[in-house]
């Protein structure tokens, strides 16, 4: 029996690989440090609306994702990517606290994107090319715990780095990364070419509302073909769902792309306890994606995704209503708020999938492809969007776009489970 119960304790060894550990440190940086002192930097002496274009840029990088995942699989980079992907990031992150002039922050950004980008594109390749398709499911799920368990780890030392003379917190998050690269190069190998085609994978990213870096976001790539499916099948239910996710992730994306600085200006919570307020609600929102997948399969995925939309609705009308009312010396209710926006992610992400998979009219990888594009582009036009309209009208403007977004997501996704197409 002890030996049993011993056996049992230890299981999870046998999905764990020691290169997890590099992602695990990708998430403490790219997912969780870079957030939240980034924003902070760029406003040090510069405008909201040059966060903005900051943070658009590095989602931008993560946008090249299709350029990695071609030259991987043609030439067999596997490991070269990886070592290479977290080398430039850590690079770009030691050097942007030296930059002087917006220009050089932007291209900076965008590789540090670029970088966290091409070493998550392999992620899901070192499983799925080496190991029988009975293990994806432990493998990829135990990956996608060291990557989130790293970003709530990454966002409880945020608010300390934030507090730290802005160079010396920059080189302790290329630290991080840089450590990656040990057992990303030196614990893992190419696995050798297969002539199957690459398998569909449908496990949505467990992290919080963050792309840079997800080695599930970018696993999937859009192409040329499948944007002319979907051109063709825009009026059909996939299509309106892909315009309802676009203009409500955008929203969304508005908010959390100029997060740290929003909380700090609007609603005077202090960096360290934004972001601590973050760890925890991705802490919890960890315990949510099991259950999401339960509901999406009990209730429906398209209500699924209607019902956290719906969350984020009340979150985004108090945190509006705090602001006309002139309540924003209450920060404790404003994280309040935000904890639910980090909530209702998981049963975003894992039904926001599975909505994807059924109504697709093409092949269900390309229907992924464009789904993941889709996200990727929402965070580039939140972020733009949301540092321009509060340059030009104030902070309190960022929540009420995130309202007006989310409402009118609510109201298509309605349309699409009434109409009869």
């Amino acid at each position: 029996m002890i030996e049993i119960g011993f056996q049992k304790q230890h299981s999870w060894r046998k999905w764990v690989e020691p290169w997890y550990l590099s992602y695990a440190l990708l998430g403490i940086s790219i997912a969780g440090v870079l957030p939240i002192i980034l924003p902070l930097a760029v406003s040090h002496n510069g405008t909201i609306a040059d966060v903005g274009l900051v943070i658009a840029a590095l989602n931008l990088g993560g946008m090249i994702a299709p350029l990695w995942g071609v030259l991987g699989d043609r030439f067999r980079l596997h490991r070269f990517l990886l070592a290479a992907g977290i080398l430039t990031t850590a690079a770009a992150i030691a050097v942007f606290p030296f930059a002087s002039s917006l220009p050089v922050k932007i291209a900076l950004a965008l590789i540090q994107g670029a970088g966290a980008t091409a070493a998550a594109t392999v992620a899901n390749l070192f499983i799925v090319e080496a190991h029988p398709k009975i293990e994806w499911d432990k493998r990829i799920g135990w990956l996608q715990t060291f990557y989130g368990g790293g970003q709530v780890v990454g966002l409880l030392l945020a608010g300390f780095l934030a507090h730290m003379e802005m160079h010396v917190s920059f080189m302790m998050t290329a630290g991080f990364t840089a450590i990656a690269f040990f057992p990303g190069w030196f614990m893992t190998k190419t696995p050798p070419r297969s002539h199957v085609q690459r398998p569909v994978l449908r496990h949505p990213p467990h992290h919080a509302e963050l792309n840079i870096g997800s080695p599930q976001r970018f696993y999937h790539h859009s192409s040329y073909k499948a944007l002319q499916h979907i051109l063709q099948s825009l009026f059909s239910p996939f299509g309106f769902f892909l315009i309802a996710w676009l203009i409500s992730f955008s929203g969304a994306a508005a908010f959390f792309s100029l997060y740290p600085v929003l909380m700090k200006q609007a609603y005077g919570v202090d960096p360290i306890i934004s972001s601590s307020g973050f760890a925890v609600s991705a802490a919890i929102g960890l315990a949510l994606y099991i259950p999401s997948g339960k509901w999406s399969n009990r209730f429906g995925s398209l209500r699924v995704v209607q019902a956290a939309l719906i969350i984020r609705l009340l979150a985004f009308f108090c945190l509006v209503l705090m602001s006309i009312t002139h309540m924003n010396s209450h920060g404790s209710l404003a994280l309040l708020n935000f904890l639910f926006l980090v909530l209702a992610w998981p049963l975003l992400s894992v039904a926001g999938t599975a909505v994807t998979a059924q109504y697709s009219r093409s092949n269900e990888g390309e229907g992924l492809g464009i789904f993941n594009a889709t996200t990727a582009v929402a965070g580039v036009i939140g972020a733009l969007l949301g540092g321009w309209l509060a340059a030009q009208f104030g902070y309190d403007t960022v929540p009420i776009l995130g309202l007006i977004g989310i409402a009118v997501g609510i109201v298509i996704i309605f349309a699409i489970s009434k109409i009869r197409w």
